[in-house]
């Protein structure tokens, strides 16, 4: 079988550091799915606005994938503990398939850019290829499931903002806002926890930098991200 994707997804999610560990976590942040090629036909789109939800199945595009390993570890468990990747949503898998559910906001059918849909929750990476949506619908829920190891807690940190830090005091209220969001899901690997440890980030056209000390999550800088030069 042969997949070809549909569509992509523009976001500000530059690197896959700092991308929400599931969809739905950061619902202030907005992405676009925009459809390519044949695909970028309204009609194939035609009734997708009364639905809230969707379903994106996509590629885990910048996944580095080597030889097929039955067991993976999870961060969710420290990166110590080996489960079988069919018990994970690892991104090494046989076929690097990802998906997410995803509010749907708004469905742009005509005008520039047309077709596309406006989504909140998404776990992507800019520029993810998709390559099917599906609604969702209510009897995907079951409020009875059980979450095996994922199930243990993992208490959100407060977020703080150095006022005084490169780029914080003139930053857009809507991206403090959405910084705040992600960076309280805390976005370090589950066995790193040195508190003088600095931390990066690169989100929308920003290099953001952040330390973690006693459940405290402090933003010490915002500033414009500068591409490397490899002269």
């Amino acid at each position: 079988m042969e997949f070809v994707p549909v569509a992509h997804i523009e976001n500000d999610f530059k690197e896959k550091f700092g991308i929400p560990k599931q969809g739905g976590m950061a619902q202030s942040v907005l992405s676009r799915v925009v459809f390519e090629g044949e695909y970028a036909d309204p009609n194939a789109l035609r009734g997708i606005e009364g639905f809230s939800h969707i379903w994106l199945l996509w590629e885990f595009s910048k996944s580095k994938r080597g030889s097929f390993s039955p067991t993976v570890r999870p961060p969710v468990l420290g990166g110590n503990e080996r489960m079988g990747v069919f018990a994970t949503r690892s991104p090494n898998r046989p076929n690097p398939i990802g998906m997410t559910s995803v509010r749907l906001e708004k469905a742009v059918l005509s005008g520039d850019g047309a077709p596309y849909l406006i989504v909140s929750g998404a776990d992507l990476l800019d520029g993810t290829p998709i390559y099917d949506v599906k609604p969702y619908i209510a009897r995907d829920c079951h409020p009875d499931a059980h979450e095996g190891f994922n199930s243990k807690p993992r208490p959100r940190l407060e977020v703080v903002f150095d006022e005084e830090g490169e780029g914080i005091e003139g930053l857009d209220p809507a991206i403090r806002q959405q910084l705040a969001e992600i960076l309280s899901f805390d976005p370090r690997p589950s066995y790193q926890d040195d508190p003088d440890r600095v931390y990066g980030m690169r989100y929308a056209e920003l290099n953001v930098k952040f330390s973690v000390r006693e459940g405290v999550l402090k933003v010490t800088s915002a500033s414009a991200f500068e591409e490397q030069s490899n002269s």
